[in-house]
């Protein structure tokens, strides 16, 4: 067993955290506020106490409201640009991984010359090095869906090559400061909150069944799939629970430290063809209609059996015997948090183009297909999209 954990972001976490905002040292003088083009956080108060907390520091800022879900090249260079023109010098990403990913994507082009798929190093990316330091990057994350706030990468989309593809390779990416705020996730909608909370989920249980997982990414993943369950159907069906929301909160950064000691497997990618084609589907909605017929065939195959069992007990059978338990334990997740009757044509996705979802999968994501136990063949990606589709 050898492993390297390297994780430098300094952590604040927990309620009523992003008052110490006003205190902690900042890495520049002045910040794009980076957010989504939403109204969740001018809703939540959380915009105006970021900008109140850099006022009292006398950092200046410029709002940049435009991240979109499964956040676009397009958005990136434009505030890219901006940082330039306005001379920035640091980022805050205000909101959920979208904003989080972008700003990381931001970070690299605001300081290196070219376009940011120029630096993507698979599928139809430049492959380029990251020459010069990206901006430093304050995280302050309002869902619990990526535990992007502790992790060194982030995924964006290229709408004209259809490609969603992490952007990374560069100590730069770890933000230096992440807050982790349970009380800014209160107002998160239920279907939201359920995406985004097996989105965690998935990072925890793919890093546990990957090709290549340590005994530390297995105690994060595992402790982060037990506080899964603790909290998120309770989250779901009341979002001013705050003790749910701080589960599912530490269970999304934890799942975060398992993306900084190993690799996720093929489902990620998988999900990503899909919401590349259909930029409107959110991820975490994605991955859970994939995972019971891509788990399935994982098990199928006799892969990781043991350890299966081991999920399916953290997920809350503690009985469990069979690797099929955690299949079980998977879909009562998803009938208690109403997301068990997604159906991909509900968002466009028709089974015609399942072929050309497979192939674009396997390229962009390459690198993930490699982490799994046992290699999917094309045709068995297929027919795992065939048998989630309806």
């Amino acid at each position: 067993m050898k492993f390297i954990q390297f994780s430098p972001v300094k952590l604040l976490f927990g309620p009523g955290m992003l008052d110490k905002l006003r205190d902690e040292p900042l890495p520049g003088r002045k910040a794009l506020l980076l957010t989504s083009r939403g109204t969740s956080v001018v809703k939540n108060g959380s915009l105006a106490r970021v900008e109140a907390a850099l006022d009292a520091q006398g950092i200046a800022y410029v709002h940049e409201a435009t991240v979109e879900p499964n956040p676009l090249t397009t958005t990136v260079m434009a505030a890219g640009a901006r940082v330039r023109a306005e001379g920035c010098d640091f980022i805050v990403a205000l909101g959920g991984g979208s904003v989080m990913d972008a700003a990381k994507a931001i970070a690299i082009v605001s300081t290196n010359e070219g376009h940011i798929w120029d630096y993507v190093q698979q599928g139809r990316g430049g492959r380029k090095p990251i020459a010069n330091d990206p901006l430093p990057i304050v995280a302050i994350s309002t869902t619990a869906g990526t535990g992007s706030e502790v992790d060194g990468g982030g995924v964006i989309t290229n709408p004209e090559t259809r490609e969603k593809i992490g952007v990374n390779g560069h100590i730069g990416l770890f933000p230096k400061l992440a807050i982790v705020d349970p009380e800014l996730m209160l107002t998160v909608p239920p279907h939201l909150t359920a995406y985004q909370g097996f989105d965690a989920l998935f990072h925890a249980i793919e890093g546990y069944v990957t090709k290549r997982p340590t005994y530390l990414s297995d105690m994060y993943a595992l402790e982060s799939v037990r506080h899964i369950a603790a909290g998120l159907a309770r989250a779901v069906k009341d979002g001013n629970d705050l003790e749910a929301r701080e589960h599912v909160a530490f269970a999304n950064t934890l799942s975060g430290y398992v993306m900084t000691m190993t690799r996720l497997t093929s489902q990620h990618p998988m999900e990503h063809a899909l919401s590349a084609f259909h930029q409107e589907l959110p991820h975490g909605a994605g991955l859970i209609m994939l995972s019971l017929a891509y788990f399935g065939h994982m098990i199928k195959t006799g892969a990781r059996t043991a350890r299966f069992v081991e999920l399916a007990r953290a997920l809350g059978k503690r009985d469990a015997v069979h690797p099929e338990d955690f299949l079980r334990a998977l879909h009562e997740l998803q009938i208690a948090c109403g997301v068990d009757n997604l159906k991909m044509s509900d968002w466009g996705v028709t089974f015609e183009e399942i072929p050309a979802l497979a192939a674009n999968a396997r390229d962009a994501g390459a690198a993930l297909f490699e982490q799994d136990p046992v290699a999917l063949t094309f045709e068995d990606t297929v027919s795992i999209y065939q048998a989630a589709w309806r």
